[in-house]
């Protein structure tokens, strides 16, 4: 399934490429801190065990990769993957104690991993930045080992029209909190409008299934501002 906005040219890679340095400032703005608790929820669902490997897909700077290790007790391989040279730089220097992480600058369309090599797949806020659902989905099956499982935390579609009308609200306001904090409204506007566009809760299921992953669910958070979609590889 091709995204439209996403597959305008360079227009993903020049979003982040303008954000990445002051990327984890925003999004503590964006979210009022609370995109922590959700990353929080992502990892207690998962309830990760030691000696397990881990790709994270979209890593950003490497939020779920560090809970992710400090609840193993630093006993996993981890793989972190990520478009944007920049954030991955990024994610190195904030990391830079954590020596069990291999760093690969790669889109979820393509990784350089072998074939059933991971016990756990997560994208954190990165598949609807995606060009294609289909491939990326392919891929994080491919990648993972049977009985490996795959998280998705993204932003969704919310249930409560009261609760709606006041995000959608909100949302005008982050490219003006993105002006005044990094300097530049556009990226923000395309981040807004890329969670507009994004598909539901339903319909990612329907992907996830078409793509092979069973014992599919997901579970919303803070009322379907964002959810967390889970899927297995039998």
């Amino acid at each position: 399934m091709q995204q439209y906005l996403q597959n305008k040219k360079g227009l993903v890679q020049s979003v982040f490429d303008s954000v990445y340095d002051k990327y984890d400032l925003m999004n503590d703005f964006m979210s009022l801190g609370i995109h922590r608790i959700w990353k929080k929820d992502l990892l207690q669902l998962m309830n990760p065990s030691r000696d397990k490997t881990l790709i994270d897909v979209a890593c950003g700077t490497g939020d779920i990769v560090k809970l992710f290790l400090d609840l193993t007790d630093n006993k996993s391989k981890i793989f972190c993957v990520d478009p944007n040279k920049g954030m991955i730089n990024k994610g190195k220097t904030k990391l830079n104690l954590y020596k069990n992480i291999d760093w690969i600058t790669a889109p979820a369309e393509k990784l350089p991993i072998k074939n059933s090599s991971c016990d756990y797949y997560t994208i954190s806020f990165g598949l609807r930045n995606v060009k294609n659902l289909n491939k990326a989905l392919s891929e994080a099956y491919r990648v993972l080992k049977p009985g490996g499982r795959y998280l998705c935390l993204e932003f969704s579609k919310i249930q409560n029209s009261n609760l709606d009308f006041i995000y959608k609200n909100y949302s005008k306001l982050i490219p003006l909190i993105g002006k005044a904090v990094v300097g530049q409204k556009k990226p923000y506007d395309y981040l807004i409008k890329s969670i507009d566009e994004f598909i539901n809760q339903e319909d990612l299921i329907y992907l996830m299934q078409k793509n092979k992953f069973k014992n599919c669910t997901y579970r919303n958070l803070s009322g379907g501002i964002v959810a967390i979609h889970s899927g297995w590889k039998v």
